[in-house]
């Protein structure tokens, strides 16, 4: 099996746009950006030893996290050791500086994005011994990073009855987040006046984003962006990427179901900013696996309805408990051609069907989940490939919606997806 080509790209120049310079009279417009100076980029595709990618979501807080990636490159001559005072990127080697990471799908030629961010670390390994190559390795965030440097107190433009994705794009705007890289759909919830305590970026961001039941991540292009709870709610849907071990999917190398109590909540109190506690609590769910509460008071929606619609969404999407997949591997070079194309295609609320064998008492059994993938991870050698997803229930995934101008009129009833 031909893995696919891997291309990093280092982008010396500032600012968090990952476009190229564009000098008049040279570049594409709407692509490059008009700039005086040409950026200063350096490939280092054919150097690459070892990738490591993480992204994804913390299932216990409910929040994505900020993207990671690790960058060995052999590098003889000390090119990016930051105190080669002769290689030609001295003085350019720089924290937070841009790093985009593509892969080429062998059977198709579509180029994905794998990981675009800044970077954080060149750590420069020189080794005296013969055979032995000295290596420089280099570490990286993704946009999160940048979001959680600033620290806002007022938003300019903000006013009590905007949207959450209005307010979401006045949060960007303050921190000068290009317009190019935002992918903000259309919130439901109004929220609150801008609260004025001193708050990073991306807290503020969360905030908004919770407020509204949504979602808020950078996707492996280097964009931010926001899902609105008409997205996040949805059940699982369209056409799930069916991976099996007996031949009716896509061959895995391994396989981890998860089963525990970790994510059950039913009990809960949401107390918006300025508001009184509003609660919900499944008595079914309560005699069966003992309380589990839930508490928030920061969050900033208009009125206690919609929090009381909140807390009754929440509790009644995780009053009770599922198998899902943590792990799920693709030797990409043992997998299929499709295994190839979903490892570097599939990303954050795709749907998959994982089909396991399991040993029974007598003959066998199948393990058949489908579930959304919210963590994605890549370990890349010259020679190897490993891609593991981890999945977990949709963000809403047990509700009714009622009046569609109401955040979610929650009526006691638990409608599964799975």
């Amino acid at each position: 099996m031909s893995l696919p080509a891997l291309a990093v790209i280092l982008n010396f120049s500032s600012g968090p746009s990952f476009g190229q310079a564009m000098i008049i009279g040279s570049g594409v417009l709407g692509v490059n950006i008009l700039a005086d100076s040409a950026t200063v980029t350096a490939d280092v595709s054919d150097t690459v030893q070892a990738v490591t990618i993480n992204r994804g979501r913390n299932a216990l807080s409910d929040v994505f996290q900020t993207g990671t990636c690790s960058v060995v490159i052999a590098d003889q001559d000390g090119a990016f050791n930051p105190n080669n005072t002769a290689s030609p990127y001295y003085g350019l080697i720089q924290p937070l500086r841009k790093i985009t990471i593509t892969a080429t799908d062998p059977s198709t030629g579509i180029i994905w994005p794998m990981f675009a961010g800044y970077t954080t670390g060149f750590n420069y390994q020189q080794s005296r011994d013969v055979g032995i190559v000295s290596t420089t390795t280099i570490t990286a965030v993704d946009g999160f990073r940048l979001a959680n440097l600033a620290t806002l107190t007022t938003v300019a433009g903000s006013a009590a009855g905007d949207l959450a994705s209005t307010r979401i794009s006045q949060i960007l705007d303050a921190i000068a987040w290009p317009a190019s890289m935002r992918d903000i759909d259309t919130a439901a919830t109004t929220v609150q006046a801008n609260p004025t305590a001193s708050a990073t970026a991306l807290a503020k961001l969360q905030q908004c984003t919770d407020s509204e039941y949504g979602a808020i991540y950078i996707d492996a292009s280097g964009n931010m962006v926001f899902q609105n709870r008409a997205f996040t709610s949805s059940s699982i849907g369209g056409t799930a990427t069916i991976f099996s071990d007996n031949g009716t999917g896509i061959p895995y190398s391994q396989v981890k179901f998860l089963f525990n109590d970790d994510l059950v909540y039913n009990s809960g109190s949401v107390t918006r900013i300025g508001g009184t506690a509003q609660t919900a609590e499944d008595a079914a769910s309560v005699a069966l696996y003992f309380k589990h509460s839930y508490n928030r008071t920061d969050l900033i929606m208009q009125t206690d309805a919609v929090a009381l619609d909140y807390v009754r969404a929440y509790i009644a999407s995780r009053q009770a408990t599922t198998t899902r997949t943590d792990m799920l591997s693709l030797n990409l070079n043992t997998t299929s051609t499709a295994g190839v194309t979903a490892a570097l295609q599939l990303d954050y609320f795709d749907p998959i069907k994982v089909k396991s064998t399991q040993p029974a008492a007598t003959g066998t059994s199948t393990l058949d989940k489908t579930l959304q993938i919210f963590g994605v991870s890549h370990n890349v050698t010259p020679n190897n490939w490993v891609t593991t997803f981890t999945t977990l229930e949709p963000i809403i995934d047990a509700f009714i919606i009622g009046d569609p101008n109401n955040l979610y009129d929650i009526l006691g009833t638990s409608v599964l997806s799975y």
